[in-house]
């Protein structure tokens, strides 16, 4: 997928966004790949006019490792519904956010008892500092139920990996930015992606800050479809 990118602009480290959901669309009312109806939007858009995989339109054919749990995953392949995001461990706005609102999902899947029909995916495009132990505090930052099996850290094998697959394939620019009394930080764009068992994006939610319960609420319809 050559998709168009983007860097939303604005913030002087970690990730930047605008809020709203801009899950355009340009297929009508109704797409019959999804379950959910044409979204909110607050501009007159398309789908295949944004640079990330929107309403309607099939994630990348892209297989990455999740090395935590010692396995590749083909997100086309993935058998059920999955929400995904973006982010680097070393981030201090957003990406905490996003990942927080993933967690709220997943122990509101546990809670009610549907964990083994939905997936998390979040992707790292930090991989040189994202490594398994990084990861492994993330899990325990956001007190991520590990027992359950449903959630995921995928990360590119390297730096060149990362572009190619977060910039190229799903469109979003991460910028490195050089911080002088601390770690590097990145500017991107904030997203969340809640994908159907198709591999169809159902919406595309874009923000410094989720609505959990919007979250929760598309997911139940979708995989009550």
């Amino acid at each position: 997928m050559d998709r168009r990118t983007f860097l939303a602009g604005g913030a002087a480290f970690g990730t930047t966004a605008v809020s709203g959901c801009l899950g355009a669309v340009g297929l009508g009312d109704r797409n019959p790949n999804v379950v959910l109806g044409k979204p909110d939007r607050t501009a007159d858009v398309s789908s295949e006019d944004l640079p990330y995989p929107a309403w309607g339109e099939q994630v990348p054919d892209v297989t990455l490792p999740a090395p935590l749990s010692d396995r590749a995953v083909s997100l086309r392949d993935v058998d059920r519904p999955f929400l995904t995001t973006f982010f680097f461990a070393n981030c201090m706005t957003t990406c905490p956010v996003l990942l927080s609102a993933l967690r709220e999902v997943q122990i509101h899947s546990v809670e009610e008892g549907y964990a083994d029909a939905v997936s998390f995916y979040p992707i790292t495009f930090d991989p040189a500092r994202d490594d398994v132990a990084a990861l492994r505090e993330e899990l325990a930052q956001f007190n991520v139920d590990t027992e359950v099996g449903n959630w995921h850290f995928l990360r590119p094998e390297d730096e060149a990996r990362a572009e190619a697959v977060v910039t190229d394939e799903f469109g979003i620019v991460f910028q490195r930015q050089e911080m002088e009394d601390g770690p590097d930080m990145f500017v991107h764009l904030g997203l969340i992606l809640l994908v159907n068992a198709d591999g169809y994006v159902e919406r595309a939610y874009r923000g410094q800050q989720p609505d959990e319960a919007q979250l929760i609420s598309d997911l139940r319809r979708v995989r009550r479809a």
